[in-house]
């Protein structure tokens, strides 16, 4: 029945839900965070490759600028990184940050890492490390009334900047 909500449909969001690159038990399919260096860099969204881990973009951005950073080794656990892998991991998270203030001019971020499936993980299998930036106003209303991020650029573009940046800081 019609109401008076007026809506925004994003149903490429209903992809990721179903499982679309994701290693799910019922999809059977590689583990995304494996499969990504195995390609180019713009192929693969990648921004930097360090020694044992790897900063991409998200495909699944909740703001503009979402990074990954990657162990390329497949492990689920933070116990299970090496010091190697661990330094590098927060100090790639630490670029990160510094790029994308560069870049963008973020004044905030959020960053985490969702061990586990039960704590929201998507891809439970392969750690990895939220890079959110935030800047003031970015949560309006359409997230939270109309279910909808809006993202001011293409996720070629921002991997371009980002990349071209890296070397800089």
């Amino acid at each position: 029945m019609p109401d008076s909500w007026a809506r925004l449909w994003a149903p490429h969001r209903m992809s990721y839900l179903a499982g679309e690159n994701r290693p799910l038990p019922e999809n059977d399919i590689e583990c995304p965070f494996c499969r990504v260096p195995t390609l180019s860099d713009e192929d693969g969204l990648i921004v930097h490759r360090g020694v044992s881990a790897y900063v991409v973009m998200n495909l699944y951005p909740y703001n503009a600028g979402h990074l990954l950073i990657c162990a390329y080794r497949h492990v689920a656990d933070l116990t299970e990184l090496t010091e190697e892998e661990r330094n590098e991991i927060f100090a790639l998270t630490s670029a990160s940050m510094k790029v994308l203030r560069k870049v963008s001019g973020a004044k905030g971020f959020n960053l985490g890492m969702n061990q586990g499936a039960i704590s929201g993980a998507g891809v439970a299998d392969h750690i990895h490390q939220h890079v959110v930036p935030r800047w003031s106003g970015d949560a309006n209303f359409m997230p939270i009334i109309g279910q909808t991020k809006v993202l001011p650029a293409l996720l070629m573009e921002t991997r371009s900047a980002l990349a071209r940046e890296w070397d800089s800081i």
